[in-house]
């Protein structure tokens, strides 16, 4: 017996779709908690933003030696209006994506912000040109163009009701 709702997507997909978009915002809203509060994972307890410390500063200036765009990501490590909005958009991309709402809006600036952090790892190391910030991104695209994915076990139906024909907010 087929469990195919209405639209055509199974209750197995559903669930399957939100657990990625879900599982994808908690690695994005995870890392602003962690830079945020300095929870001793990524970021050392007294490295926090929280105590005043950058959160792009050593990856910037330091992680992309011997990069090929090295020198453009040290000139920019450890401002302070890069590390807020490195902050605002882990935090922005990841309740996006946990909660179902304004898909559209997190995919196009969780693409770009992986694709930053993608180019400043270039060369890659194992891989000529694929690495986990283009298979976010490829994710992100997906959610990007599918926005109703954001009723799967989220609040997209109710989204959808705040922003009516402003479908760029969906």
């Amino acid at each position: 017996m087929s469990d195919k709702v209405i639209d055509g997507t199974t209750g197995a997909e559903k669930a399957s779709f939100a657990l990625l978009r879900i599982g994808l915002g908690w690695i994005f809203f995870w890392a602003f908690i962690d830079k945020m509060f300095g929870l001793g994972f990524a970021t050392k307890p007294g490295s926090s933003y929280l105590n005043g410390k950058s959160v792009t500063e050593g990856f910037l200036k330091f992680g992309t030696k011997g990069k090929s765009l090295h020198d453009f990501y040290a000139s920019i490590a450890g401002n302070p209006v890069v590390d807020l909005l490195f902050l605002l958009g882990l935090l922005g991309i990841g309740l996006a994506l946990i909660l179902g709402i304004g898909l559209r809006i997190a995919g196009v600036s969780g693409i770009i912000l992986m694709l930053l952090m993608w180019s400043a790892q270039l060369p890659l190391t194992n891989n000529p040109i694929f690495d986990d910030h283009i298979i976010y991104a490829l994710i992100l695209l997906y959610f990007f163009f599918s926005p109703k994915a954001g009723e799967y076990y989220g609040l997209g139906t109710w989204w959808k009701g705040i922003v009516g024909n402003n479908t760029w907010l969906l």
